[in-house]
């Protein structure tokens, strides 16, 4: 389910262990598993703490939602979404993406910004996470729905716990 929550406790502590470590910078619980209350998705700010650029906006880490997509990936999902979707409309979505998270950077910011779109590349996909967590959160990315398609058809894992909404 979509939210957008400043994490808890227990959000911080669950994103943690998602992670295997401390995230370096400010973010938010942008999707919850429904039964659980899981943090599925975080929404990162555009920099670190230390005032490095964050390219990464939404971050999938919510199990077995990683899961399930790392084995799309391994079943050759970058090529596959990259071939259904077209390299054009991932283009747009790059700029959709680069452009909210250029948004949220401070008005007085000089310092180094990030740079590139979903999954901080310029071209092309380079993870279906990234594009699937975008998406889950209600971003306009036709890779992320073409992720949704293919793990509602079972592909990954025949049981999915979430769906987009």
């Amino acid at each position: 389910m979509r939210v957008d929550d400043e994490p808890t406790e227990s959000d911080r502590l669950a994103v943690a262990h998602l992670l295997g470590r401390q995230p370096q910078g400010a973010y938010r619980v942008v999707v919850r598993n429904a039964q659980t209350g899981w943090p599925v998705v975080i929404r990162n700010e555009p920099l670190l703490d230390d005032g490095t650029p964050m390219p990464t906006r939404y971050w999938l880490v919510g199990e077995p939602e990683r899961t399930m997509v790392g084995r799309l990936e391994s079943r050759g999902g970058v090529r596959r979404a990259e071939e259904a979707v077209g390299l054009e409309a991932v283009a747009r979505a790059h700029d959709r993406y680069r452009a909210e998270r250029d948004a949220a950077l401070p008005l007085d910011w000089s310092g180094p910004v990030p740079t590139a779109g979903v999954g901080g590349t310029r071209t092309g996909v380079k993870c279906l996470h990234a594009h699937y967590g975008w998406y889950l959160a209600g971003g306009d990315d036709p890779v992320g729905r073409w992720v949704a398609e293919r793990l509602a058809a079972g592909e990954g894992d025949p049981h999915p716990t979430i769906s987009p909404g």
